[in-house]
């Protein structure tokens, strides 16, 4: 612990009670730390974020209805200012990679939750990266790669925007093409376009080989 800790207002989201509440149970132990703002889910996550304006949001990767990745894009892009945390059952080379990118300053494994939580945080609120020797080993590890000219599947391949990879995890939680427009503001013509674009980028031919595609990239649980 720093003597001096900055006072912080800190939003959590995950789907899972026992995570938001024990999460929530550590930081309001920290003098000056105070939760305002509790989600369930992604989408959740970005309206509470965009209304409470938290200095701190700390992201569960997988979520319902938008993923971690996904909602730390959109928090982002309206509240450059907030940083971000996220945690993960899953450390994949990409997934750190494209949360890195997204503007995540800090990435912990939840396994790793309770060793690493307050530094991250104190990290975070002085607006400084803080990464586990871990995932800095993947991060370094990405930019040799890409200084050699590597480039990994996904790059090579065709990668989703975000809008896209959004689509693509409501088609696999099961909403049908006018609960995404629903969902997403859009009609459902150009819902159907989307998904029509999606399958056809990621050289799929059923919704099936979507739902398969979005475990393996961990945009949904299976």
């Amino acid at each position: 612990m720093t003597t001096a800790t900055p006072q912080l207002r800190i939003l959590i989201a995950d789907d899972h009670d026992v995570m938001r509440q024990g999460t929530r149970a550590v930081i309001e132990q920290q003098p000056g730390w105070n939760v305002c703002g509790l989600a369930s889910n992604g989408r959740e996550a970005v309206a509470q974020a965009r209304e409470l304006k938290p200095d701190i949001v700390v992201l569960d990767m997988t979520m319902p209805e938008l993923n971690g990745l996904d909602a730390a894009i959109q928090i982002k892009r309206e509240l450059p200012g907030t940083e971000l945390l996220m945690f993960t059952a899953h450390e994949s080379d990409g997934l750190i990679r494209n949360a890195f990118e997204a503007g995540v300053k800090s990435f912990i494994s939840k396994s790793e939750a309770h060793h690493f939580l307050v530094e991250a945080i104190e990290s975070l609120g002085r607006h400084k990266p803080f990464f586990t020797a871990k995932v800095s080993e993947i991060l370094f590890s990405n930019i040799l790669n890409r200084a050699e000219g590597r480039r990994d599947e996904t790059e090579a391949g065709q990668r989703l925007s975000a809008r896209e990879r959004e689509i693509v995890q409501l088609i696999a939680e099961g909403k049908s093409n006018k609960e995404v427009a629903e969902a997403l503001g859009i009609s459902v013509r150009t819902a159907e376009t989307h998904r029509a674009s999606i399958l056809r980028k990621l050289k799929l031919d059923s919704i099936a080989g979507l739902v398969r595609y979005a475990i393996r990239n961990k945009i949904i649980e299976p």
